[in-house]
């Protein structure tokens, strides 16, 4: 999710969803350590439950990026070993790591002595030519012996030579059976399933054979799936679209008031009307005028003009 779950989206997801754990788009331990640290890590107080998701391959510089995240105050940092991209690879972190459990393992350990938060590790069932059961387990369990208890599975390979990044999203066969045998296995470490959920009757059926889901895509782009899965999980009152985004307006004003434009906030909103009366007219507007100087949050309340009398008649 590099370059979409930023601080606007998570904030946006947070009204949606008051009880999941949200998560940062995944950036360099080097960058944590080198860069511009409020533009990366800077994040407000009501995201939490927070994890700072890492890529990295070097110990020690994940380690002082862990530091440097329990310092802004994260809840967990996440080290990815599942990203495809080839940028990822041609830097030896996400995806590729599969094939070096014990560097990963070596990275969870630095990681773990640097923090008290917890440390976890986000997976694919192997790459390539990997047999999936072996690469799965023989990672899990040297970061297990690395002290890692907590594991969010991506329930796919990835094919790091021929697919593009988006292909690895939905061309090799997820395999969720695979997850539920490494929980069946391995009991007391927390699993978290990852892949292709988008579907309520397919996440409650898979919830009684892990520990949680995790939810990108879906969330992103049908984010009102997420507040579904809030009130079916978690129960309360479901909202309606336009009561949820008129909860983002005194955010808006202030990231505005920060610097930030309209259309850095818009690209997270867009969704929420997917598949619904008026929805089409509602993300043309944005995209069209919402790069435009001047877009203010007056846009969206034209953008609401165009769905709502849609929804009501529906």
């Amino acid at each position: 999710m590099m370059e979409w779950t930023d601080r606007r989206c998570r904030m946006f997801h947070r009204l949606l969803s008051r009880d999941a754990w949200l998560y940062t788009e995944m950036v360099h331990a080097n960058a944590v350590v080198l860069g511009d640290r409020e533009r990366l890590l800077g994040f407000d107080g009501e995201e939490h439950p927070l994890a700072l998701q890492l890529g990295g391959s070097e110990p020690g510089v994940l380690a002082q990026a862990a530091r440097i995240a329990e310092q802004h105050g994260y809840d967990e940092v996440n080290l990815n070993v599942g990203c495809p991209s080839d940028r990822v690879q041609s830097g030896r972190f996400g995806a590729c790591l599969m094939r070096e459990p014990a560097l990963v393992a070596e990275c969870v350990a630095a990681m773990r002595g640097a923090v008290s938060i917890p440390v976890t590790v986000k997976c694919r069932l192997g790459v390539d030519e990997q047999d999936p059961r072996e690469a799965l387990f023989a990672l899990v369990d040297a970061c297990v012996e690395a002290g890692c208890r907590h594991f969010v599975v991506h329930a796919r390979k990835a094919w790091l030579q021929g697919l593009s990044p988006k292909e690895n999203r939905e061309v090799p066969p997820l395999d969720y059976a695979l997850v539920r045998e490494l929980k069946r296995q391995r009991p007391g470490l927390t699993i978290v399933l990852n892949g292709g959920l988008a579907d309520a009757s397919t996440i409650e059926a898979e919830l009684p054979h892990v520990d949680g889901v995790m939810l990108g895509r879906a969330a992103y782009h049908t984010p009102y799936f997420l507040h579904e899965m809030q009130c079916r999980m978690f129960g309360g009152t479901i909202g309606s679209r336009s009561e949820l985004l008129r909860g983002y307006r005194d955010y808006f004003a202030m990231r505005q008031a920060a610097g930030d434009s309209a259309a850095m906030m818009f690209r997270h909103l867009l969704g929420l009307f997917h598949a619904q009366p008026g929805g089409r007219a509602f993300r043309r507007l944005l995209s069209t005028e919402g790069h435009r100087p001047g877009a203010d949050w007056q846009l969206l309340e034209r953008a609401l003009d165009l769905v709502e009398p849609e929804l009501a008649a529906a």
